[in-house]
Protein backbone atom coordinates (compact mmCIF):
# COMPACT_ATOMS: atom_id res chain seq x y z
CA UNK A 1 0.00 0.00 0.00
CA UNK A 2 1.41 3.26 -0.71
CA UNK A 3 2.44 6.07 2.12
CA UNK A 4 0.69 8.87 3.01
CA UNK A 5 2.75 12.14 3.26
CA UNK A 6 4.55 11.96 6.47
CA UNK A 7 4.24 14.24 9.89
CA UNK A 8 0.00 14.67 9.27
CA UNK A 9 -0.77 14.43 12.75
CA UNK A 10 -4.49 14.72 14.11
CA UNK A 11 -5.92 18.14 15.32
CA UNK A 12 -6.67 17.22 18.68
CA UNK A 13 -7.12 14.56 21.33
CA UNK A 14 -10.49 13.26 20.19
CA UNK A 15 -10.25 12.66 16.13
CA UNK A 16 -7.50 10.19 15.53
CA UNK A 17 -10.40 8.03 14.28
CA UNK A 18 -11.61 10.68 11.84
CA UNK A 19 -7.55 11.35 10.99
CA UNK A 20 -7.31 7.59 9.97
CA UNK A 21 -10.71 7.83 7.61
CA UNK A 22 -8.83 10.69 6.05
CA UNK A 23 -5.88 9.07 5.35
CA UNK A 24 -7.66 5.84 4.28
CA UNK A 25 -9.93 8.05 1.79
CA UNK A 26 -6.35 9.52 0.63
CA UNK A 27 -4.91 6.29 -0.15
CA UNK A 28 -7.95 5.30 -2.42
CA UNK A 29 -8.53 9.08 -4.29
CA UNK A 30 -5.28 10.58 -5.78
CA UNK A 31 -6.81 13.76 -6.40
CA UNK A 32 -8.40 13.85 -2.09
CA UNK A 33 -4.93 12.89 -1.20
CA UNK A 34 -3.22 15.78 -3.51
CA UNK A 35 -5.94 17.98 -1.75
CA UNK A 36 -5.36 17.23 1.78
CA UNK A 37 -1.83 16.35 2.06
CA UNK A 38 -0.82 20.00 3.92
CA UNK A 39 -1.39 20.21 7.86
CA UNK A 40 -3.57 22.56 7.90
CA UNK A 41 -5.95 21.59 5.28
CA UNK A 42 -5.46 17.95 6.75
CA UNK A 43 -6.71 19.48 10.15
CA UNK A 44 -9.54 20.98 8.27
CA UNK A 45 -10.88 17.67 6.22
CA UNK A 46 -10.47 15.56 9.60
CA UNK A 47 -12.46 17.99 12.05
CA UNK A 48 -15.16 17.69 9.12
CA UNK A 49 -14.83 14.19 8.89
CA UNK A 50 -15.26 13.93 12.65
CA UNK A 51 -18.31 15.91 12.80
CA UNK A 52 -19.68 13.73 9.74
CA UNK A 53 -18.86 10.62 11.12
CA UNK A 54 -20.39 11.23 15.04
CA UNK A 55 -24.07 12.81 13.42
CA UNK A 56 -27.14 10.97 13.16
CA UNK A 57 -26.44 10.33 9.51
CA UNK A 58 -23.96 8.23 7.87
CA UNK A 59 -21.72 8.66 4.32
CA UNK A 60 -24.28 6.45 2.83
CA UNK A 61 -27.52 8.30 4.26
CA UNK A 62 -28.24 6.30 6.57
CA UNK A 63 -29.43 6.89 10.28
CA UNK A 64 -26.60 5.75 12.63
CA UNK A 65 -26.34 6.28 16.80
CA UNK A 66 -25.30 9.93 16.96
CA UNK A 67 -21.82 10.30 19.24
CA UNK A 68 -20.85 12.71 21.57
CA UNK A 69 -17.73 13.77 19.55
CA UNK A 70 -15.62 14.85 22.98
CA UNK A 71 -15.65 10.59 23.32
CA UNK A 72 -13.98 10.40 20.04
CA UNK A 73 -15.22 8.30 16.66
CA UNK A 74 -17.05 5.01 17.85
CA UNK A 75 -16.64 1.28 15.85
CA UNK A 76 -19.42 1.70 13.75
CA UNK A 77 -19.14 4.60 12.37
CA UNK A 78 -15.61 4.53 11.12
CA UNK A 79 -16.90 0.79 9.34
CA UNK A 80 -19.80 2.85 8.11
CA UNK A 81 -17.18 5.87 6.73
CA UNK A 82 -14.93 2.81 4.99
CA UNK A 83 -17.19 1.25 3.92
CA UNK A 84 -19.04 4.27 1.95
CA UNK A 85 -15.89 5.19 0.39
CA UNK A 86 -14.33 1.66 -0.13
CA UNK A 87 -17.39 0.66 -2.04
CA UNK A 88 -18.01 -3.00 0.24
CA UNK A 89 -18.91 -3.74 3.95
CA UNK A 90 -16.29 -3.13 6.78
CA UNK A 91 -16.73 -5.40 9.56
CA UNK A 92 -16.02 -4.76 13.62
CA UNK A 93 -14.12 -7.77 15.60
CA UNK A 94 -13.17 -7.38 19.15
CA UNK A 95 -9.70 -8.36 19.63
CA UNK A 96 -9.03 -7.76 23.51
CA UNK A 97 -9.95 -10.79 24.88
CA UNK A 98 -9.51 -12.98 21.77
CA UNK A 99 -6.20 -14.97 20.73
CA UNK A 100 -3.96 -12.54 20.34
CA UNK A 101 -2.55 -14.25 17.18
CA UNK A 102 -5.64 -15.03 15.41
CA UNK A 103 -6.79 -11.24 16.00
CA UNK A 104 -2.80 -10.57 14.26
CA UNK A 105 -3.60 -12.95 11.78
CA UNK A 106 -6.50 -11.03 10.24
CA UNK A 107 -4.35 -8.31 9.85
CA UNK A 108 -1.82 -9.90 7.81
CA UNK A 109 -1.87 -9.47 4.22
CA UNK A 110 -4.31 -6.61 4.02
CA UNK A 111 -5.41 -5.78 0.61
CA UNK A 112 -7.18 -2.93 2.08
CA UNK A 113 -6.93 -0.11 5.27
CA UNK A 114 -7.80 -1.27 8.60
CA UNK A 115 -8.42 0.20 11.55
CA UNK A 116 -7.46 -0.67 15.34
CA UNK A 117 -9.04 0.51 18.16
CA UNK A 118 -6.11 0.45 21.36
CA UNK A 119 -6.48 1.55 24.62
CA UNK A 120 -5.98 1.12 28.59
CA UNK A 121 -7.06 -2.23 30.48
CA UNK A 122 -10.05 -0.85 30.83
CA UNK A 123 -10.75 1.12 27.75
CA UNK A 124 -10.04 1.98 24.17
CA UNK A 125 -8.80 5.23 23.62
CA UNK A 126 -7.10 6.02 20.45
CA UNK A 127 -7.20 4.11 16.79
CA UNK A 128 -4.71 4.20 13.96
CA UNK A 129 -4.94 3.25 10.62
CA UNK A 130 -3.27 -0.43 9.85
CA UNK A 131 -1.65 -0.19 5.98
CA UNK A 132 -0.19 -3.89 5.68
CA UNK A 133 0.95 -6.57 7.58
CA UNK A 134 3.88 -9.70 7.45
CA UNK A 135 4.04 -12.13 9.73
CA UNK A 136 5.85 -10.51 11.89
CA UNK A 137 5.10 -6.77 12.02
CA UNK A 138 1.97 -4.41 10.70
CA UNK A 139 2.81 -0.95 9.81
CA UNK A 140 0.31 1.49 10.87
CA UNK A 141 -0.61 5.17 10.67
CA UNK A 142 -0.12 6.28 14.29
CA UNK A 143 -2.57 9.84 13.91
CA UNK A 144 -0.60 11.12 17.15
CA UNK A 145 2.76 11.60 15.93
CA UNK A 146 1.40 11.75 12.21
CA UNK A 147 4.10 8.90 11.06
CA UNK A 148 4.04 5.01 9.86
CA UNK A 149 5.07 2.83 12.58
CA UNK A 150 6.17 -0.85 12.80
CA UNK A 151 4.01 -2.58 15.13
CA UNK A 152 5.89 -5.96 15.87
CA UNK A 153 3.52 -9.55 16.14
CA UNK A 154 4.97 -9.96 20.01
CA UNK A 155 4.08 -6.80 20.75
CA UNK A 156 0.30 -7.21 19.34
CA UNK A 157 -0.12 -10.49 21.05
CA UNK A 158 0.75 -9.28 24.85
CA UNK A 159 -1.19 -5.78 24.90
CA UNK A 160 2.03 -3.94 24.38
CA UNK A 161 1.39 -1.86 21.84
CA UNK A 162 2.46 1.73 22.66
CA UNK A 163 0.21 3.34 20.09
CA UNK A 164 -0.48 7.00 21.05
CA UNK A 165 0.49 5.91 24.25
CA UNK A 166 -1.94 2.86 24.86
CA UNK A 167 -0.97 -0.51 24.91
CA UNK A 168 -4.00 -3.00 24.47
CA UNK A 169 -6.07 -4.23 21.25
CA UNK A 170 -9.56 -3.59 21.25
CA UNK A 171 -11.59 -3.63 18.15
CA UNK A 172 -10.41 -4.10 14.99
CA UNK A 173 -12.34 -2.98 11.79
CA UNK A 174 -11.08 -4.80 8.49
CA UNK A 175 -12.91 -5.40 4.91
CA UNK A 176 -15.74 -7.57 4.72
CA UNK A 177 -14.38 -8.62 1.63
Amino acid sequence: MADFPDGLVQPDQRSCGAACLVVAQGLRDPDYRRRVEEQETFTAETLTMHARVTSAVDVAGRIQPPWPRALGTPPWAVAHQLAGTAGHSYRSIPVRWRDGDAAYDELVGLAEPAALYVGSEWLPRHVVLVLEGSDSRLRAYEPASGRVVTVARDRFVDHELALGGWGARWVSILSGE
